[in-house]
């Protein structure tokens, strides 16, 4: 990675940490950043306990559920042009100190509705400190060093967003509900510390006036779009669905409206219609979205099928995390090597035939081997295709707008994770209620159950287990069922992931560029990259504005 320029002469700069070896500054970034993974995806393991100790209804853990990716996802665009324009490591700081304040507050909620602003407001402070560790990246290293940081960051996030589950899972067997969310406090008060310490201050950040109206509107468009695609599924909820709905419809077109005529507007649709923007963004929101929702599925198939523990399902993704740790610093020699466009490729290969191996071998008898290698086989291709991805947003705009690019690349995982995740979700349910109406209609002994308990079942596995509980003598015809129904559902989520994975390969394939392209364009869009790279491709540490 080198170190940080010691042939450079710094412009007027604010902060004495400027000098810091780069592989220090790169750690404690890709640490704040490792914080916002975790956070992101240790409630859903405690969500039954939670259920039970804050007395909370399905509706209510449902939001609990999706209050952190809400928070998060809807504040990266407005805080990233802040972070650009006030100070990236002022903000990452603000960030990453209020998350040990919410992070403790959730922990120790008294009931669901005080857990439900805790978990929003941890969201919003990803939102700061997240998108602004890739934004310092962008700002501090170029050229291949660039390359390689972005794919550490993106990798080991990646891993760390795949660990939540395993790390709640243990920490629910030692303590109470609440430890899954004080799980990263420490983690959070040692990344405040190093970011306070080395992280460099003032780096080409912008001297534009930021959008606050566009701002206000992208927090309503993509909160609301967000909080839509969680609770289709929810039943009862179609006046919300509607009023989220007109929402998005009212906040996207004026906000459109504003960014093509806003004289410095907070996301320049010109610059997003760069074929090194949009694809990439299209691209990496299939690909992480696959991820999130090869998690979920996957969660639900082991411990209704297979019969795992949480802790075990958790470790079952170990192979996944594992696989984009250590492929992803070989994603940045590739993306040098043969460009950005045969890298993403590459890795669209990957989680191909890791929703290959889903749909073929996961069944009811299945070994652990085959789930290994699903995850493992997903893994690498995340590694492989988040490095591009990511590089070729911030690549895209000039650095002092990095905000931008930062803010789509966090979107990805959101809005990714929402759109699949939902899309298999209700796939599953679907395959799952049709098939369990069958297998009822067809055995004597369960056609005998009453309408309501016959709903129940189709209803979900959870469900099905239910009624197994209160009616013994049909327990062993009723969890048979629910795991033939399982299985008949999720086949249509792999098909579905396949599906997805095969039109984003096809939209890279078509629509992004080659690599000699690519370098024109990006030498075109960020000029001033090439003119003050280092020597080793190391950060450019000058501070001044």
């Amino acid at each position: 990675m080198g170190t940080a320029r010691e042939d450079s002469t710094p412009r007027t700069p604010s902060d004495a940490t400027a000098t810091a070896p780069s592989g220090c500054v790169l750690g404690t970034l890709i640490l704040v950043a490792a914080v916002a993974n975790l956070n992101l995806s240790v409630a859903n393991v405690a969500l039954p306990d939670i259920g039970d100790a804050l007395d909370a209804s399905q509706v209510q853990l449902n939001l609990v559920a999706v209050a952190y990716s809400l928070g998060l996802s809807a504040s990266v665009l407005y805080f990233g042009a802040i972070g650009d324009r006030y100070g990236r490591k002022a903000l990452l700081l603000t960030g990453t100190g209020l998350t040990v304040l919410f992070s403790l507050l959730a922990a120790w909620s008294p009931s669901v509705e005080v857990l439900f602003v805790a978990r929003v407001g941890g969201g919003l402070c990803a939102g700061m400190a997240f998108p602004t560790t890739l934004a310092l990246i962008s700002a501090l290293w170029s050229g291949s060093g660039r390359t390689r940081a972005i794919a550490l960051w993106s990798g080991i996030g990646a891993a760390f967003a795949a660990l939540g589950p395993l790390a709640a899972g243990w920490v629910l067997t030692q303590f109470w509900w609440g430890s899954v969310f004080a799980l990263t406090v420490p983690l959070a008060v040692l990344a405040f510390v190093l970011a306070l310490v080395l992280v460099p201050a003032h780096v080409h950040e912008s001297v534009q006036p930021v959008d606050h109206l566009g701002g206000t509107l992208s927090v309503l468009l993509v909160g609301a779009l967000v909080m839509g695609i969680n609770l289709l599924a929810v039943p009862d909820q179609a006046v919300l669905l509607a009023v989220l709905g007109a929402v998005v419809v009212g906040a996207g077109t004026w906000f459109v409206l504003r960014q093509l005529h806003a004289d410095n507007p907070l996301y320049d649709l010109r610059v997003a219609a760069r074929p090194t923007f949009w694809v990439a963004a299209v691209a990496g929101l299939i690909i992480f979205g696959s991820l999130m929702g090869a998690m979920y599925v996957g969660q639900l198939f082991m411990q209704n099928v297979l019969g795992y523990s949480s802790i075990a399902a958790g470790a079952a993704i170990l192979p996944g995390a594992v696989g984009m740790v250590l492929v992803a610093p070989r994603s940045a020699a590739l993306v040098e090597r043969h460009g950005s466009r045969v890298t993403m490729l590459s890795g669209y290969v990957f989680v191909l035939l890791g929703f290959a191996a889903m749909l073929l071998l996961w069944r009811e008898d299945v070994g652990y081997w085959a789930v290994g290698l699903a995850y493992l086989l997903v893994g690498i291709g995340v590694g492989l295709s988040g490095t591009p991805a990511s590089n070729s947003l911030t690549g895209s705009v000039p650095v002092q707008r990095v905000g931008m690019a930062s803010g789509t690349a966090d979107l990805q995982r959101d809005l990714g994770g929402a759109i699949l995740q939902s899309a298999f979700g209700a796939l599953l349910a679907a395959g799952y209620a049709g098939s369990m109406a069958t297998a009822v209609g067809d055995d004597s002994d369960l056609s005998d159950l009453t309408a309501s308990m016959q709903a129940t079942l189709e209803k979900s596995f959870a469900g099905a287990e239910s009624i197994a509980s209160q009616h013994p003598q049909y327990s062993d015809e009723i969890i048979a069922a629910a795991r033939e129904s399982f299985l008949a559902g999720d086949q249509w989520a792999y098909l579905a992931g396949i599906v997805a994975v095969l039109l984003g390969s096809l939209l890279v394939l078509v629509a992004f560029p080659r690599r000699d392209r690519e370098r024109e364009l990006r030498a075109r869009y960020q000029p001033e990259a090439g003119a003050e790279a280092g020597p080793e491709g190391g950060p450019e540490v000058s501070t001044g504005r």
